[in-house]
């Protein structure tokens, strides 16, 4: 087993050097972000592992506050006739007493850098190049230790990348690379980790193990979060609730329904957030505005009359005991169901009685309240949207994900996945109804085809 690769994170104050940890970790607890300066006081270190094994040690560190200073007094440690190279100018400041003075913040930097196996220098893409900023580099170069620039919040509208990249290249850093820790590229980490490859030779097979594992990591968070987002609409679609014909029975089991898909939803999102790691209320979706309840015949949906006809067994004795219960729920009212329901009558008792209620419902004058077809496809937009933004948001930021309803033309067209069709004919599929079987075999299927769906 190989030590670990140590990296050190150096820049100004409030640059956004903890920020970019968090991203780099996925921790939204590491260390302390704030618009304050020198939010850092000590240094601060994570650890990336593979399999276990250690791979890369990174270390926050606290803000440099006086470079320019700091690098007049370094020029001054030499004595008469000596010529002292960078990291023998750094080790003489550390061991004297302005390192634990005036200078002390700036001593910490410098001696995790000596410590370590190379720095990403971050920058405030936004600022302008100052001369306090070429000090800072001035400083960090001596000592002796490769650096990689680090242009942080180029997603900005006013940064100023090329005026950096021209200060840089005269300072003779031409390796550099973009990452913005608050909205960060899907490659973004790949090149920050192949550019160190290219500083650091030896560490290129431990960098490029981390590249695989990260990768492999995106594909089975959105693998995992397409199958969430499929779960909630399967209980969506598959969702029912009998109700009585009377428009105030309807109004209020409408605005039932619509609570418990509301709060359906809730779980979606807090489940999505907890796969990427972010905070429980990182996320916030607006209202269901088109959940005006839907009144289909999905009793008599082919897939529904499919599973009848699949479940014909028992004999003549069966179909009987059938046939008499039909008979017995029917009573007196003469409908022309009564027709169909005797074409069903050499269906299993078991089959009566998973459908018993809802035939009963039907003859009787109540309905069966479902979503609105629209509704599922603002569900999936919605959260489709937030797994989307997800996957591009550091774990830096600060702000609110707002998932708006998409406009009304969008998301009221367009054909459903056949599988929330099926679904609706399945109302054992839904985890909001009761008797309701989330492991059968049938539906664990139907998820996988919707979030194969889900991810294309």
């Amino acid at each position: 087993m190989t030590e670990a690769l140590k990296i050190v994170v150096v820049g100004h104050t409030n640059v956004g050097k903890t920020s970019l940890l968090r991203t780099l970790t996925r921790d939204v607890g590491f260390g302390e972000v704030s618009h304050r300066p020198s939010t850092t006081r000590h240094v601060e270190g994570a650890r990336l592992a593979v399999d276990g094994e250690a791979l890369l040690e990174l270390y926050d560190t606290p803000g440099l506050e006086d470079a320019i200073a700091l690098r007049d007094y370094l020029d001054a440690l030499a004595g008469p006739g000596e010529r002292l190279d960078g990291p023998e100018r750094i080790r003489r400041f550390l061991a004297g007493g302005e390192a634990h003075g005036r200078f002390e913040q700036e001593a910490k930097v410098l001696r995790q850098l000596l410590l370590c196996d190379a720095g990403l220098y971050v920058i405030d893409a936004r600022e302008p190049v100052l001369a306090k900023y070429r000090d800072e580099l001035a400083v960090l170069a001596d000592g002796g230790k490769p650096l990689l620039p680090v242009l942080n919040f180029v997603a900005a509208e006013q940064h100023r990348e090329a005026d950096w990249r021209a200060a840089l290249a005269r300072l003779g850093l031409h390796a550099l690379v973009r990452f913005d820790s608050v909205a960060p590229p899907l490659d973004g980490e790949r090149r920050l980790y192949e550019s160190l490859a290219l500083l650091l030779e030896h560490a290129r097979p431990a960098l490029e193990r981390l590249i695989a594992d990260h990768q492999a990591q995106r594909l089975a968070r959105r693998a995992a979060g397409a199958r969430l987002i499929a779960e909630l609409l399967v209980d969506a679609a598959a969702c029912r609730r009998l109700v009585d014909g009377d428009a105030a029975s309807l109004a209020a089991a409408v605005e039932r329904l619509q609570g418990e898909l509301r709060a359906r939803e809730q779980r979606c999102v807090e489940a999505l957030l907890e796969l990427y790691t972010f905070r429980p209320g990182d996320a916030e979706t607006g209202t269901l505005p088109l959940l005006d309840g839907r009144w289909g015949d999905d009793l008599f949906h082919p897939e529904t009359l499919r599973q009848l006809g699949v479940k014909v067994g028992g004999g003549m004795a069966a179909g009987a005991a059938a046939g008499a219960g039909i008979d017995l729920m029917v009573g007196g009212l003469s409908l022309g169901a009564a027709t169909l329901l005797g074409a069903l009558a050499g269906g299993a008792w078991q089959t009566l009685r998973n459908y018993g209620e809802r035939l009963k419902g039907k003859l009787t004058g109540q309905r069966e309240l479902t979503a609105d077809d629209a509704v599922l496809r603002l569900l999936a937009l919605r959260q489709r949207q937030l797994l989307i933004a997800l996957e591009s948001r550091g774990h830096a930021a600060q702000q609110r994900i707002r998932l708006d309803n998409p406009q009304e033309q969008i998301w009221r067209e367009g054909k459903l996945p056949e599988v929330l069709h099926r679904a609706r004919a399945h109302p054992q599929w839904s985890s909001l109804n009761d008797g309701a079987r989330p492991q059968q075999a049938e539906r664990q299927a139907a998820i996988r085809r919707l979030a194969a769906d889900l991810q294309g």
